[in-house]
Parts: structure tokens; C-alpha cells; sequence
């Protein structure tokens, strides 16, 4: 497994999408990087690269997990076909669902307690 290799997509590898489109996509990355890596929007940045790079099925003697998540990023938003839309409303979607489980989540310990 390569150093850069980690078991989800981490928050270390967001800044270096900045400048793979265009100027909405680099405000978004600009703010979710400078935000601590536990704020709500960062893990639906990490959750939209985990569902748009396959981090889920990423093996460690994989060609991917070889050259780090760094540099899968870049390639998966590289060649992602669509517009910066398209980008954002993934990023809009994993906003509701990391919202929604820290809301079911908050509920849940609050009948435990």
C-alpha cells in the first residue's frame, strides 16, 4: 500500500483539486479545505470523492491505492465528464446525507441518555 494510500478519502487530499475546474468548484474546494476536517461540509466533501473515486472497493495492491489518494483524486475529477454542476449538486447531495446521520446520530444519543 502506497504512503499516501489511506482506508477512506482523506481531508489532507481536498486542496489539491483547486485548480482542476472552474471557478466554482475552486471556491468550494477552497472552503471546505480551510474548514476542520470534522465539520459537516468536509465530510460531505470526503463522502462525495468516496462515492465519485470508489474508495469503498479500493484495494491496497491496487493500481489506485499504489499511487496514493492524492493522485486518484486528481484523476477522477479530471476526467469526470460532466460539469462543475453536475459537481456541485454531488456535493449538495453528500451534504444532506452527512446532515441527515449527525441528525439521526444527535437523536439516537439523546434516547441513550
Amino acid at each position: 500500500m502506497h504512503a499516501g494510500s489511506e482506508l477512506l478519502f482523506p481531508p489532507y487530499a481536498i486542496a489539491p483539486l483547486e485548480n482542476l475546474r472552474g471557478p466554482e468548484w475552486q471556491a468550494l474546494v477552497q472552503r471546505v479545505a480551510a474548514l476542520p476536517e470534522t465539520h459537516p461540509d468536509s465530510l460531505a466533501f470526503s463522502l462525495m470523492m468516496m462515492r465519485l473515486d470508489g474508495c469503498m472497493t479500493c484495494e491496497t495492491d491496487s493500481y489506485k491505492a499504489m499511487r496514493g489518494c492524492v493522485q486518484c483524486a486528481i484523476q477522477t475529477i479530471r476526467r469526470f465528464k460532466e460539469g462543475d454542476d453536475e459537481l456541485l449538486e454531488l456535493y449538495e447531495e453528500a451534504q444532506v446525507d452527512v446532515n441527515a446521520y449527525l441528525k439521526e446520530t444527535a437523536q439516537q444519543q439523546k434516547k441513550a441518555a
